[in-house]
């Protein structure tokens, strides 16, 4: 196993742990869930169908849009999907509610924050993003769209649609929809692993 390779699964695994790690925190926050919960809930809310499965159902339908875009699940895809929900319950169980608004508005962005340098971890690994972002990748890479544009459209979409069906939406949610998408900018081209070294 060369250095490189190594370097990759390990920064991939970081990024899904930080990624899971992240939406505890923002849940903890209680200041609002992001676009893509909203949607669920809405979706939830309207059909009678559990959370839980509209969420799956939902990153089925987003994996099948990867197909008119050309993308290719990986080994970070499926691993995205085992690995985020656990640590995301690591966050939920080491992290307690804040009492005071201030300790509310720090943690979350103290989650958000660490989502979108968890973001820029795992695909800057080159083994497969996760099904949202490989549409936010997707998107960038056929129609040449700026990152953050392609992110930002894609939450403020999915959070209307959310609202319009029902789903709860806080001061966080609207910071994420918003914030989300320059802050991933940053972060992906400066973890992004060369493609000569991610050959290495």
């Amino acid at each position: 196993m060369s250095a490189n390779f190594l370097r990759r699964v390990l920064q991939l695994l970081a990024g899904l742990f930080f990624y899971g790690f992240s939406i505890g925190m923002m849940i903890r926050a209680g200041l609002g869930v992001s676009p893509w919960d909203v949607l669920a809930q809405g979706t939830s809310l309207q059909t009678g169908i559990a959370f839980g499965l509209v969420t799956n159902l939902i990153g089925l339908v987003v994996l099948l849009l990867w197909i008119p875009l050309r993308q290719k699940p990986g080994v970070g895809t499926v691993l995205n999907v085992l690995l985020v929900g656990p640590s995301a319950e690591v966050g939920l169980a080491v992290v307690d509610e804040p009492a005071e608004l201030w300790g509310q508005i720090l943690l979350f962005a103290g989650g958000l924050t660490l989502l979108a340098v968890a973001t820029g971890l795992y695909i800057g690994a080159r083994m497969g993003p996760g099904p949202r972002d490989g549409l936010m990748t997707g998107l960038h890479a056929r129609f040449g769209w700026p990152l953050w544009a392609v992110r930002t459209g894609i939450e403020v979409t999915v959070l209307a649609i959310g609202w319009a069906l029902g789903g709860a939406v806080g001061l966080g949610t609207v910071a994420f929809a918003l914030l989300i998408g320059p802050m991933v900018n940053r972060t992906v081209p400066f973890f992004h692993i060369p493609a000569r070294a991610a050959a290495a």
